[in-house]
């Protein structure tokens, strides 16, 4: 992540986790302004991005989140996400994603996720 829109700015971070989600706020040619979820805004190109969803367990209960058999708040709890995981979100509808994470899956609640957003 560089300061502005090209390698003559300064790099403000490295990151090495891969599909850590961040919301696209400009464009400017190949440069994309991006938020992550801590708030840190600036720019990176846009081959280093994917378009696949992804989101990020918040953390804040502190607990794990339910990942449910089905769409909706009462049914069966099959998985549990720690906060801070990362997961591909795919079937968004009425507050609800399907969540992956590395091949176990199972709705979540887009109120415990940071992310839930598709890239522009």
């Amino acid at each position: 992540m560089r300061t502005g829109p090209s390698t003559e700015y300064p790099t403000m971070w490295i990151y090495k986790r891969e599909k850590l989600p961040v919301k696209i706020l400009a464009r400017y040619k190949s440069w994309r302004k991006v938020e992550d979820h801590e708030g840190t805004q600036g720019w990176m190109h846009a081959r280093l991005l994917s378009a696949s969803r992804t989101g990020l367990v918040l953390a804040t209960s502190g607990k794990p989140v339910a990942m449910r058999s089905m769409p909706e708040g009462g049914a069966r709890i099959i998985w549990r996400a720690e906060p801070g995981v990362v997961g591909s979100l795919t079937q968004c509808e009425k507050g609800w994603c399907l969540f992956d994470v590395t091949g176990r899956k199972g709705y979540i609640n887009i109120a415990d996720v940071w992310g839930d957003e598709p890239l522009k």
